[in-house]
This record gives structure tokens, sequence and C-alpha cells, in this order.
């Protein structure tokens, strides 16, 4: 049991995310694909719950020169989709890290459907105290998680302790590039369990503290507005599938709260980058 209930919340809200495994496992088959004909090729148009698809993944791994000999960590793994994606293309070995039980069951699944669990596997666990040894892996990942945890300078240290010298953290994030005002906080907490939202500024603060340095930061503020547009319609795509297995109430509430995410990116409140450090 997570003690913050903020955690707590992150939890129950990707237990009911309209992507689960079922959901991609059910896409796949609508395309006349048999459970033993699955691979990662047929797997990674369906399972990407990220912004950008494969090609976001593909950016980040030639931001962090991965190579077949790194072990990587996923922070906040979710259902696998750029682990599963970066061991089948490079090689590498990854270990997902995911809060929520039941993201760490789909993933699992997941995999195997794919025949890669002899590269990836799963662990539950919180990002702010990880179950790792130190200096564990060579590269660190994260796609648009970190704006789920609270606590963020502890998440930096967490991940800093768990990598070589060395070795690379190489994440994106939802980031604030004006003052978030209080209420569309609250708004983002509630409908999107967003958690203390930052900017580049906070992270190169919480970096260098903890013994790491800047490398690169690349904007991606302009891209992600288009995408979310498209995310939230894809989102609305899923209505039919989303009130059979979660109720009416749920899909509206889920909605709403998509669309006022995605008008603060609209107004230039909220935006976005990758970015890349290393561990000294």
């Amino acid at each position: 049991m997570n003690p913050d209930p903020r955690l707590q919340a992150v939890e129950h809200f990707y237990d009911f995310h309209p992507i689960s495994a079922q959901q991609i496992l059910a896409a796949v088959a609508a395309r006349g694909v048999t459970p033993q004909e699955i691979t990662e090729e047929v797997l990674q148009h369906h399972d990407q719950d990220h912004y950008g698809g494969t090609a976001a993944v593909d950016r980040l791994m030639a931001q962090a020169g991965v190579q077949a000999q790194d072990e990587v960590l996923d922070v906040c793994s979710g259902m696998g989709g750029p682990a599963r994606y970066l061991a089948w293309k490079t090689g590498c070995r990854v270990t997902g890290l995911d809060l929520t039980r039941s993201r760490v069951q789909g993933a699992t699944e997941l995999t195997a459907v794919a025949g890669l669990s002899d590269r990836v596997q799963f662990v539950e666990g919180n990002a702010l105290a990880m179950p790792f040894k130190a200096a564990s892996f060579t590269l660190a990942i994260g796609q648009e998680a970190f704006a789920h945890i609270p606590h963020k300078a502890q998440l930096v240290s967490e991940c800093a302790r768990v990598l070589r010298p060395g070795g690379r953290l190489v994440f994106s994030d939802i980031l604030r590039r004006q003052t978030l005002p209080q209420e569309d906080a609250r708004r983002l907490f509630d409908g999107m369990r967003f958690s203390e939202i930052a900017s580049v500024d906070d992270y190169a603060g919480w970096l260098q503290t903890h013994g790491m340095r800047m490398v690169h930061v690349l904007d991606l503020s302009e891209e992600w507005t288009r995408i979310l547009r498209e995310r939230h319609a894809m989102y609305q795509s899923l209505q039919a599938q989303t009130v059979e297995r979660l109720g009416r109430e749920h899909y509206e509430r889920y909605d709403q709260a998509y669309a006022h995410f995605v008008g603060l990116y609209q107004v230039g409140v909220l935006g976005g980058a990758l970015i890349h450090a290393e561990r000294l």
C-alpha cells in the first residue's frame, strides 16, 4: 500500500484507464491476427500508450544512444510498449517499473504473447523508493509518466541512485511553460492525476543536486498539442468499449478532464520536452 493518497489515486486511475491489455488484444484480433501470430511487429501498432508512438521511442533511443549491452529501466512502464520495442529493436534488456499491479500484469501478458519475456520483465513498485540496488542500470527512461508523481526531487534522486556512473536518464514529461493557476492544477489532479507539474528549470536544478548534468533539452510543446488533440479524438472513438467496460459516467468524466488538459496546451500554459541527463 502506498501511503501518499496521490499515489493511491494514480493506481486507481490506471486500473480504469481506456487502454488496457484486453483492449490492445481486441484491436489486434480485429485485424484478423490470432494470438499465435502476434509478434512485436504487430503489437507495436497498438500498445504505445504515450505521445508519438514508435516514432517517439525511436527519437528517445537515438538521443540515448541505446546499445544491445544496455541495461535499461523504464520508469512507470505502463502497458510496456516502449520496453518491448526497445528490446526488440536493439537487443538490450529492459526492466519496467510500475506502481499499478494491473498494468504490470497486463504488460507481462503482452510481453509473453510477443515472445519477449527473455529480455523484458516488469516489476511492481514505487518510483520514489525503487526496489533495485544502486548502480543497477546504464539507462533510465520515462515517457509522459513523471507528471503523475509527486515529490519529483525524490524521483530524480532515485533515478540517479540506480544508474551507474556515466549512465543516462532520458525522459519526456508534461511541463509548465507559464504559471499554472491553482484551480487548473486541482482539476488536472482530479481528472488526470497529475501532481506538482514541473518546469525545465525545476528539473535542471534537481538533476544538478543529485549528481547529474543536463545534456540536451528538446521542446516538444507544439508537437504534443497536435498529438493531444488526436488522442482525445481517439479516446472518444473508444466510447462504446469504454462505456461497456466502465460505465457512461466514467467515460464522460474522463472525456471532460482530457478536454481541459488539451485546452491548457492550446493556450500555452502546458508544454513538453525530451530531457537527456547524465550521471556524473
